[in-house]
């Protein structure tokens, strides 16, 4: 019972070592923070780098250094509060998320104001005005307006209006990104027919681009502005000010300009009226199940055929390396012992970039669920790989010794006396990396793949309902694992020996 005590304490102690350094770690801030800001001598802005161009990046010369036009607007904004800008990495459809738990102060990253976003945060006055561009490869012709669009492959990016306008078309095969860049080399890679993207993006990187085209004029205009806690009015307010007089002494045209951004439709900036929003009844996914569970059903389907998928061939392939690691002629040995190390060394994520988009580079183009059952397959197969040769080499070598007495080939002992006897004894880590697969199969939305936890992220996104749509889908995840457990579990008791 002291035991127990003890071990109760150390627990509690633990938990709340835990919470005082989580709350060192994460700033907590006041009601309404501008003094904070201003005494800190940081504002803290959040943005995703990873993005890219040409809001915020890495300095091609200078690749510790980052640069872009709301980089240095952040910079600008920053001087006339008396204090340095600091950007807070953040993963760009999670901006708002992030600054509700305060994270940073202000999200600055080509956020649009519209009236979803309002729901949430304040929206500061715009500082660029956008618009939708749709761009295609060279030699594309007729996909100049948006409803050209139906019935083509459409890459678009994560979160955004170009999202929002594809999805209420309608009709379109639409493929979801989650940053600026893979979208553009997926269709020079044909995977894709079109691209819409807000011009900015499109300037850069497709303007130049010798293999690509703006197709069609500008459509669907809108406004850039900071988002903004609601809490934090005197904060707003100040921001705001801040906006308009870097707007009148000509720094934010000098900014943009820069980067080749600056066009007539900026006049706009001038002539921005901002709308009443209307609050919305928070929405709750729980109560309301029978319109959410169907969809992020559909995305576990997906995550059903990648697993079961992925997994055969992880066994299969790692059968043939643990072979050549423990029989092969020497050269073959040291090849599947190199390609164990590099495979467990090396991220899943890069694996999947190398496959779906370096591939390509040499002549050989995959599908999204093709790339992603190979990639997790391959993966998988280094450490089955492993699995097996603990369970071979467990099995004594009499084993082997009392086959070929018996006049057993080598193939035939294998065969029918040392796998058998192994296949028991790995049969518990297999299906435990079965059940990780099911939940790492969620990294292939990076070449986007729509699966169970993408689902979820996007319906979280419009919803703003983590908890409830997290607790449906961690239950299907369940649903999903525990009958493998079981399955095992009664396949290692059919291939026990002694049952009694």
């Amino acid at each position: 019972m002291n035991d127990v005590w003890r071990l109760s304490r150390l627990v509690v102690c633990n938990f709340i070592f835990v919470l005082l350094l989580a709350s060192r770690i994460f700033p907590v801030f006041a009601a309404d923070h501008l003094d904070e800001i201003k005494s800190r001598g940081v504002l803290l802005w959040g943005a995703d780098a990873e993005g890219g161009a040409p809001y915020v990046f890495p300095d091609p010369d200078k690749p510790e250094q980052l640069t872009g036009f709301e980089y240095d607007f952040a910079g600008a904004l920053a001087a006339k509060f008396g204090v340095k800008a600091k950007m807070v990495q953040n993963q760009w459809d999670q901006l708002i998320p992030a600054l509700d738990r305060g994270n940073f102060d202000i999200a600055l990253n080509g956020l649009e104001i519209t009236s979803d976003n309002q729901q949430h945060i304040i929206m500061s006055l715009p500082y660029f005005v956008y618009a939708q561009q749709i761009v295609t490869r060279k030699n594309t012709s007729g996909l100049t307006k948006l409803e050209n669009l139906k019935g083509r492959a459409v890459g678009v990016l994560s979160a955004t209006v170009a999202q929002r306008l594809v999805e209420q078309m309608g009709g379109a095969d639409m493929r979801i990104y989650p940053g600026n860049v893979e979208c553009f080399r997926d269709l020079k890679s044909e995977r894709i027919e079109a691209v819409v993207q807000d011009l900015p993006i499109a300037l850069y990187y497709a303007k130049p681009d010798v293999e690509l085209k703006l197709s069609g004029e500008p459509f669907a205009p809108g406004y850039y502005g900071i988002g903004v806690r609601k809490q934090d009015t005197t904060l707003t307010a100040a921001i705001n000010k801040a906006i308009k007089e870097l707007s009148e002494d000509g720094t934010l045209e000098k900014i943009c300009r820069k980067y080749g951004i600056w066009d007539q439709r900026q006049a706009g900036l001038k002539e921005y009226q901002p709308e009443a929003v209307a609050q919305r009844k928070s929405i709750s996914t729980l109560r309301e199940w029978p319109k959410y569970l169907p969809l992020l059903l559909r995305g576990a389907v997906t995550t059903v055929e990648l697993s079961v998928l992925g997994m055969a061939l992880a066994v299969t392939v790692g059968l043939l390396i643990v072979l050549m690691r423990l029989y092969a002629v020497v050269p073959l040995r040291w090849l599947a012992r190199a390609y164990v190390e590099v495979v467990r060394g090396t991220p899943l994520l890069i694996q999947l970039f190398l496959i779906y988009y370096g591939l390509p580079q040499v002549g050989i183009k995959l599908n999204a669920f093709l790339a992603g059952v190979l990639g997790l397959g391959l993966n998988y197969a280094a450490s089955e790989a492993e699995n097996y040769r603990a369970g071979i080499q467990s099995i004594p070598k009499g084993q082997m010794e009392a086959a070929f007495a018996l006049g057993m080939s080598w193939s035939q002992a294998l065969r029918r006396v040392i796998l058998p006897q192994a296949l028991r004894l790995v049969i518990p880590p297999v299906t435990n990396d079965f059940i990780a697969m099911f939940k790492d199969s969620s990294i292939v939305s990076v070449i986007t793949m729509v699966e169970l936890t993408k689902v979820y992220g996007m319906l979280a996104m419009s919803t703003y309902d983590y908890i409830g749509l997290g607790l449906m889908t961690a239950g299907i995840y369940f649903a999903l694992s525990y009958p493998a457990s079981i399955l095992a579990g009664r396949l290692e008791e059919r291939l026990r020996y002694d049952r009694r």
